[in-house]
């Protein structure tokens, strides 16, 4: 019933842009905080960006601080991610996932499939 469908990926030179999309259904979206996560062959998973459940708090990884932008639309219960000046080390699979903390306490936590970014020439 969760879903989380990233879409946008794809190959691209150097210099390039991308944008990442993530569309999500069966929870209330509004209400979680939204991040994207990235992992390339033989590295570990890298917290890229998040955005809180409304908007605000935009917050990046270093190596992306300036060159990636994440916005949300509640209305269209979608998450993004604006890449440009990419670069060969930005090339992994990006993830979405969505986090939510209840009153119960329970932390509640989705994934979707991932979409891949290859940067190269």
């Amino acid at each position: 019933q969760v879903q989380l469908v990233e879409s946008g990926g794809g190959l691209v030179q150097p210099g390039g842009s991308l944008r990442l999309s993530c569309a999500a259904s069966g929870f209330t979206f509004s209400a979680y905080t939204m991040k994207w996560y990235r992992q390339a062959p033989g590295k570990e998973r890298e917290l890229v960006a998040s955005i809180g459940s409304t908007g605000g708090s935009p917050n990046y990884a270093d190596s992306t601080r300036g060159r990636f932008t994440i916005s949300r639309d509640n209305a269209k219960n979608t998450v993004y991610l604006q890449m440009s000046s990419l670069k060969p080390e930005d090339t992994a699979m990006y993830y979405c996932n969505a986090v939510a903390a209840r009153y119960s306490g329970v932390k509640y936590s989705y994934w979707g499939q991932g979409t891949q970014v290859t940067v190269s020439s």
